[in-house]
């Protein structure tokens, strides 16, 4: 499937006529919705993303984080509100994806009731410890978690999470023992590991990186394949003997399922140039995010359907299939 691969290069430009309501877009304030708790990546993107389209388009874009049930109560409200371009937002493969496959009735359908608009980022996480944990290296992990009574704990934004899903995988490549709590988001599970009331958190890098530098946590390894361009000094966990270890989530914009073509498409062509500016570039790359080229929206809505196969695959290998 063409430019849906992460080393996608430059989308071919397609000239887009808007019809008049469309190019009107929009005529007063737009929502993004961030279902999650201050502080997270979707908080992050949500500000990114309403302060370029703000700047372009010349409305207020209104970040409103609406947390709970691992997006599920934000994605609700989007999916009830009016499909008419002014309720939008950030949703990963979590909410696009796994949870499909990890809940027994979720209460909706990412492909038939959410339009995706275009892809925001890829995002690796870090393997990272309390600082006060005498572990540094995967070996001292594995050492430490077979000497403890019970197995070590491990953080994650909530069930199904990327780093949920990293911590069964780590369990299962390692044959230790650990125990999963879940968080209602990103920051509260980092303050917890920093408390020492959790051992152990695979991390996003934006969300980790203040508490390392501080000196508070420490870093093993990220998941992915090949360094990340933030963290030069921290190698990849497969360098450790983790095998085939190469785990990254993503997000996207989206829109309520019936939301106009035409305000999809303006909308995307509006973010399209983002990943050509270099001020975002470097913006992406401090906070240990890796920039993509979005396809188009009617290649996302494959793609999407393309993950959730693929999520399934490994939430059925975890064991967590209809678990929630």
């Amino acid at each position: 499937m063409k430019c849906i691969q992460w080393t996608c290069g430059a989308t071919v430009a397609v000239m887009i006529i808007f019809p008049a309501f469309a190019q009107n877009y929009p005529d007063r304030p737009v929502t993004i919705v961030a279902p999650a708790a201050p502080g997270g990546l979707y908080s992050i993107f949500a500000r990114l993303i309403s302060a370029r389209l703000e700047q372009r388009l010349g409305k207020p874009f209104i970040v409103e984080n609406r947390p709970g049930a691992s997006s599920i109560v934000g994605v609700m409200s989007v999916i009830r509100s009016p499909a008419n371009g002014y309720t939008l937002m950030i949703a990963n493969s979590t909410g696009m994806a796994t949870n499909v496959t990890l809940h027994k009735a979720l209460p909706y359908d990412p492909v038939t009731e959410l339009a995706p608009v275009s892809l925001i980022a890829r995002i690796p996480d870090m393997l990272v410890v309390n600082a006060s944990l005498p572990v540094y290296t995967v070996a001292d992990l594995i050492k430490i978690a077979k000497s403890t009574k019970g197995g070590l704990s491990f953080g994650s934004a909530g069930p199904g999470t990327s780093q949920h899903l990293s911590g069964e995988l780590l369990k299962s490549r390692l044959g230790i023992e650990m125990t999963h709590i879940p968080y209602k988001g990103m920051a509260p599970a980092v303050n917890d590991l920093v408390g020492g009331h959790i051992q152990i958190l695979f991390a996003n890098i934006p969300v980790a990186m203040p508490m390392l530098r501080a000196g508070k946590i420490r870093a093993l390894g990220v998941t992915t394949s090949q360094r990340v361009e933030a963290a030069p000094d921290i190698p990849p966990l497969s360098d450790f003997g983790v095998k085939d270890f190469d785990a990254t989530s993503w997000f996207m914009l989206v829109a309520p399922a019936k939301t106009p073509t035409e305000i999809i498409n303006r909308l995307y062509a509006e973010l399209r140039d983002l990943t050509g500016d270099r001020e975002v570039r470097e913006e992406y790359i401090k906070l240990g995010l890796m920039l993509v080229t979005s396809p188009p929206p009617d290649e996302l809505k494959r793609f999407v359907q393309t993950e959730i196969a693929r999520q399934a695959d490994l939430v059925k290998r975890a064991g967590l299939a209809g678990s929630e």
